[in-house]
């Protein structure tokens, strides 16, 4: 290659060069914006997820505290004072005034709202526990098994207020022992509540059993 034509091609890439800068000084700020917006929009995207998150969270905690609440009138007073709008709100009214009705109605109620898919599982499972719940054996004590087995899946939001409710219910049955070992697990329960243990203990005394065999 002549010294005539490398200095044409050195011109020349020295111009694409030049163009190029001027393109991206042009144009780079599109880019930086771009970029910006896309990390921007992430952020505020997790940042509406954690509030979200969070706000469901406290709406959980304080309808599992309103559930835990032994009076019914106190009970249905601290769920009525759980901060809760739209859809959440309705299914609570639903929840408290099948509570407050009479009890086949309120079974009805409270079944076609735990077998309601289109619910979340935090709702459906609260029906179902309200319904097992339910005075005067409107609910025989096998089907409130069968409703709260699943409950008492790990992590679930109401898995031993379930267990409680599936001791009683193999009480009822006659199924001392079955009974006995679901009290015994609540009692070394990290999660079962000081009143939930109380509860327990009394039970385990009342079936002849001793409490400080748990664990």
């Amino acid at each position: 290659m002549s010294n005539h034509e490398s200095f044409i091609d050195e011109v020349t890439e020295e111009v694409r060069r030049d163009k190029l800068y001027g393109a991206l000084r042009k144009y780079g700020w599109i880019g930086v914006v771009a970029v910006v917006l896309v990390v921007g929009g992430a952020a505020v995207n997790e940042w509406m997820k954690a509030r979200d998150r969070a706000a469901a969270e406290a709406v959980g905690d304080a309808i599992l505290a309103a559930v835990e609440t032994e009076d019914a009138g106190a009970r249905a007073e601290a769920l009525a004072a759980v901060s809760a709008g739209g859809e959440t709100a309705v299914l609570l009214g639903l929840i408290e005034a099948a509570e407050a009705g009479d009890p086949a109605q309120a079974s009805e109620t409270l079944a076609a709202l735990a077998a309601d898919p289109s619910l979340p599982v935090l709702y459906r499972d609260l029906a179902a526990l309200k319904r097992a719940m339910l005075p005067g054996g409107v609910v025989d004590a096998e089907t409130r098994l069968a409703a709260l087995e699943p409950l008492t899946a790990p992590g679930g939001a109401f898995r031993v207020l379930a267990e409680e409710q599936m001791a009683l219910a193999e009480i009822e049955l006659g199924n001392t022992d079955a009974a006995l070992a679901r009290l015994q697990a609540l009692l070394t329960d990290t999660e079962a509540s000081g009143p939930l243990r109380q509860r327990a203990t009394q039970l385990i005394v009342a079936l002849g059993g001793d409490p400080a065999a748990a664990g």
